[in-house]
């Protein structure tokens, strides 16, 4: 059945349900884990990249003192990033499960199925926030990625919150 099992993890609510789902599901299948973090400018806490209104060529000290700030927030982020992914991993450790974990920059979508391609991963668990409409055509919607280009499986986690309701 699964036996390597990609988990795309933020860290929201939705983010923490997903991980519980994938650890429950890969401690029943017996699987491995990998969980993945992605550093995404989209993230909601994600540091945001000063704006210049003024050419390159006449930088200021003040840019580059809010470059140099931005950095400093980018490292923290990262930081926060990888500790949330070492408390993850131990968690599915002593849980039984062989898990392992990366931390990549860029686009959520591109990203979870570059990595469940190269992992050759048999599943991959991502969250669903419920994007619909114009939210989603602007906004686009990672899980929709993931589901259309992944080379694997994909299972659509949603909160419990925005789950449907049986009958509906």
């Amino acid at each position: 059945m699964f036996h390597k099992i990609l988990v795309a993890i933020d860290r929201t609510s939705l983010g923490e349900y997903v991980f519980g789902k994938a650890l429950s599901l890969a401690k029943t299948l017996d699987a491995e884990l990998m969980l993945l973090h992605v550093l995404s400018a989209d993230a909601e806490d994600s540091p945001q990249m000063p704006v210049s209104t003024i050419s390159m060529r006449s930088f200021s000290t003040m840019e580059a003192t809010a470059f140099d700030v931005y950095q400093k927030q980018w490292q923290e982020f990262e930081a926060h990033g990888l500790e949330f992914l070492q408390l993850h991993a131990q968690t599915a450790s002593e849980a039984g499960v062989k898990t392992e974990f990366t931390q990549l920059p860029g686009h959520p979508g591109r990203l979870i199925c570059e990595l469940a391609l190269n992992w050759q991963a048999d599943l991959v668990v991502v969250g669903r926030r419920g994007l619909s409409g114009l939210s989603e055509l602007f906004l686009g919607s990672i899980s929709n990625y993931v589901l259309h280009h992944a080379s694997c499986e994909v299972l659509m986690i949603h909160s419990p919150a925005e789950a449907p309701k049986a009958g509906t």
